[in-house]
């Protein structure tokens, strides 16, 4: 496995890379608070676009035959289903749909860098926290930048040190030219 300061271009691009992943997954993940909070309210409602009421509506969530809105957050209640009754384009299906896979790659993005630099574990499982834990990708993305830049600088004067190193090397074990 090459050391990391040989994977300095890699590191470099991994840095922007999970800070901007991290802000795409908070918000998103904001987003999807926000649905799921009109979906499980009282107001019972979901978001569509281009249907019959217009460009944009809140219509209608109720759960399926035998359930109870209750019974989908108690052991047992799961197998109910909630069937919606807008039609048109579902937004907040496709939010759903839209955080899943872009957690996906936030956590491509948290590997990535992790795995580059070498960080233990729990940083790990911290920044994975992020793309679930509403708000907490804002507040994890700060230090782990920081703490990547660090490593990142610390990686690049060694590697300065090291050529410096080998050049003087190479130049003290050189033989004068003879004339």
């Amino acid at each position: 496995m090459p050391r990391p300061i040989e994977q300095l271009p890699q590191i470099r691009s991994a840095i922007p890379f999970y800070r901007v992943m991290s802000w795409v997954t908070g918000a998103f993940l904001l987003l999807l608070v926000a649905e799921m909070v009109l979906k499980y309210s009282p107001t019972h409602v979901e978001v569509f676009a281009f249907g019959s009421s217009g460009p944009l509506s809140l219509e209608a969530v109720v759960p399926g035959v035998g359930c109870q809105w209750f019974s989908l957050f108690v052991p047992g209640g799961m197998g109910c289903e909630i069937a919606s009754l807008g039609d048109g384009f579902n937004i907040s299906l496709a939010i759903l749909i839209v955080h899943g896979w872009i957690y996906v790659v936030y956590l491509f993005a948290s590997f990535r860098l992790w795995s580059l630099l070498r960080w233990p574990f729990k940083r790990l499982l911290a920044m994975a926290l992020g793309g679930v834990v509403p708000f907490l990708s804002f507040f994890v993305e700060r230090p782990m930048h920081r703490i990547a830049v660090a490593d990142l600088t610390r990686l690049e004067a060694e590697k300065a040190a090291r050529s410096s190193a080998t050049q003087v090397d190479a130049s003290a074990t050189a033989s004068p030219r003879e004339s």
